[in-house]
């Protein structure tokens, strides 16, 4: 299915998709809860059983995105590893067992005009992804498409094309297993370049959402030429603030983490700032514990003053996003200091505050405008699973429809129901 023949134009090929999606999403919207959760289960069960193989496909295709010279951030995020693929399980199994959205009543109101109203959650309908090579996408991005009743089109980077390919079969069987139309999860297998643009054109009006996952050069392409809503993220440019009332010890741990437990993901900490009236004590130990894990630090004038082994930072750096082990890092005045340099260079993505002070810390929390805010805790918990979500296709940026990580329900719309008795209006 969904194999390009050599005697079909690629326009062709994806248009026959778009219809087929469509088809198929007509279908989903009234599918039982308990035959997708069926069918995610049988998907998880799948792919524990062929492991191995998966390993292996994708072993050939990190080697060759070396070879190639890919950085290293990339190759990590294309990279499955056993514990990778335990991790892709367990979501799909946290997915699966998540309450159905579809059909749930979300307010219930009754007018003068004796009329009785309800909101009720429906499937968004096709949702279109492009992600680059990262596998855990394709599972993450169809299950949780299709625990919402929709069908989803999925298309990946081409250097790690078979991996996923591999993982979209396992999914795609536990579709077929269970009763569900083959066409609710369809994978692009061709990696013609051309086939983005016949996605992002809407394909005939089929196409009800886009998602894109990855980096600033596909975000801008989407949001530049789709023909139907798009639901994005900007970079990760998250920060932590080390305020005047926070503990020593969660400082240097929430720091730490932040940064360096994985610097290729979205939630990784980019930029730290520390309150002037407590930079003395606060810096020699955090910056001691970054330096020890490897982290390149590169700062403001301030902190250059009292670490001569801090590297100047620039403009450019403040709004930045590495993806890789380096921190830039600001002295600044109180909370509000924080607040201000986060307005003026945050991508509204992830922000954390480290204080004993609550008053100081409900300041922050309320004060800025970002998509997830943390007190005390690790911008890496800046994950669908880490919310209970099982898994997330992404984490929404912007102000509507979605906020923060997108899960099943945040690919859900709604519809409303009204109830008469033969009711004119006047």
């Amino acid at each position: 299915m969904n194999t390009l023949d050599k005697n079909m134009s690629v326009s062709a090929y994806m248009n026959d998709i778009g219809a087929k999606a469509r088809a198929a999403a007509r279908v989903m919207a009234s599918v039982p809860g308990e035959h997708k959760t069926a069918a995610l289960r049988a998907a998880a069960q799948t792919i524990g059983e062929r492991k191995d193989d998966i390993l292996a496909i994708n072993a050939h295709e990190v080697e060759a995105a070396i070879e190639r010279g890919q950085k290293a951030s990339f190759v990590d995020r294309m990279t499955l590893t056993r514990a990778r693929i335990d991790d892709i399980i367990n979501a799909l199994g946290e997915i699966a067992a998540q309450d159905d959205p579809v059909g749930k009543v979300i307010r219930k109101w009754s007018r003068p005009s004796g009329l009785d109203f309800e909101r009720v959650r429906t499937p968004i309908g096709v949702i279109a992804v492009i992600y680059e090579s990262r596998p855990n996408v394709t599972v993450d991005a169809a299950a949780i498409a299709v625990k919402a009743g929709n069908a989803v089109i999925l298309r990946g980077g081409s250097e790690c094309i078979s991996t996923s390919k591999a993982l979209f079969d396992c999914l795609q069987e536990g579709l077929a297993s269970n009763g569900l139309p083959e066409c609710a999860a369809q994978f692009i297998e061709t990696p013609d370049r051309a086939a983005v643009g016949e996605l992002l054109s809407g394909l005939d009006g089929h196409v009800d959402l886009v998602i894109p996952r990855g980096g600033k050069s596909l975000i801008a392409r989407v949001q530049s030429d789709a023909r139907a809503p798009v639901l994005s993220h900007l970079d990760g440019i998250c920060h932590v603030y080390l305020d005047r009332d926070a503990d020593i010890r969660k400082a240097v741990d929430i720091t730490l983490n932040s940064k360096m437990r994985r610097t290729g993901v979205c939630g990784a900490a980019e930029t730290l700032l520390i309150d002037r009236a407590r930079l003395d004590e606060i810096w020699p130990p955090v910056a001691s514990a970054l330096r020890e894990a490897g982290c390149e630090l590169r700062g403001d004038e301030t902190i250059q003053k009292i670490d001569s082994n801090v590297i100047p930072a620039s403009e450019e750096d403040w709004r930045t996003e590495y993806l890789a082990p380096i921190l830039s890092v600001a002295v600044v005045d109180g909370v509000a200091g924080a607040m201000a340099h986060i307005e003026k260079y945050s991508s509204a993505h992830t922000e954390a505050i480290v204080t004993e002070n609550q008053k100081t810390a409900e300041a922050f929390l309320f004060g800025v405008d970002s998509a997830i805010i943390l007190h005390n805790a690790s911008t890496q918990y800046a994950d669908g699973g880490e919310f209970g979500l099982g898994a997330e296709i992404g984490i929404a940026t912007g102000r509507l429809h979605a906020r923060g990580p997108v899960g099943v329900e945040e690919l859900t719309s709604y519809k409303n129901i009204v109830r008469g008795s033969g009711q004119v209006r006047p």
